[in-house]
């Protein structure tokens, strides 16, 4: 072993120098290389930083710097993610996405297109006027469709959900509002004044029963009792037929 390089080493390095840092690492790390000023040291990872990939040999696990327009990459030539200003397309970082597609700014990747779509018609609404069914010759019916997929920034836009088109109607008188209300109220009170006055007749034919009953009673009080005529066969003295 060279002097200057030592097996007693700290974090992850199987040997190292003074100088340069870790010049191997243990099983399963990666090696990479930072800067630092105008040196270079040696540092042993478990997974390599951001700007790199890695890369494994029978050797040594080696850390290899991305692409310049790489976030981050799986190979040298394929980008998982992309710096500031560019869009990621299979794998590649582009300032501007290809025909056919967008740039989505949240994701910062390259998309398909999305054009709106919206559902089938409903049928026709009932033919009104001022939201009346009735009382007119000449309305307007309309129809309705929902939005079933939103369009994305350059797609289609949307079309109109609602249609309006004039209607004839055979016209027809509509019923008086609070006509068959206004006949109900009137029964209840023709019902009612008509039991109100059997009430009162009956009333009267029992105060006027009420009133006889009284007044006969009366009678019999004033009045004298009639004596009771004596029998006329007790009267008669006994004949005496001896003679």
């Amino acid at each position: 072993v060279h002097p200057n390089v030592s097996q007693g080493c700290q974090g992850g390095c199987a040997t190292c120098s003074d100088y340069n840092g870790c010049l191997s690492c243990k099983p399963r790390l990666f090696f990479v290389l930072e800067r630092i000023g105008m040196k270079q040291i040696g540092v042993c990872l478990s997974s390599c930083p951001s700007g790199y990939y890695g890369t494994r040999y029978p050797d040594i696990n080696k850390c290899a710097k991305c692409k310049a327009d790489c976030d981050t990459c799986f190979t040298r030539n394929f980008c998982t993610k992309c710096k500031s200003g560019f869009y990621l397309y299979s794998g590649k970082c582009l300032e501007k996405c290809p025909d056919g597609l967008e740039a989505n700014n949240h994701t910062m990747e390259c998309t398909s297109i999305v054009h709106c779509e919206a559902s089938e018609w409903s049928p026709w609404s009932p033919c009104t006027k001022k939201g009346k069914t009735c009382g007119f010759k000449r309305g307007n019916e309309i129809r309705v469709r929902e939005i079933v997929q939103h369009p994305s920034a350059r797609g289609n836009p949307c079309p109109a959900t609602s249609e309006s088109r004039k209607c004839i109607v055979q016209r027809k008188r509509c019923q008086k509002e609070g006509k068959g209300k206004k006949n109900r109220e009137e029964k209840r009170k023709n019902f009612n004044k008509d039991e109100s006055k059997e009430t009162r007749q009956e009333s009267k034919g029992r105060a006027a029963r009420r009133q006889n009953r009284e007044q006969r009673e009366n009678n019999n009080k004033t009045q004298p009792k009639k004596r009771k005529a004596p029998n006329k066969e007790q009267n008669l003295a006994p004949v005496d037929t001896a003679h």
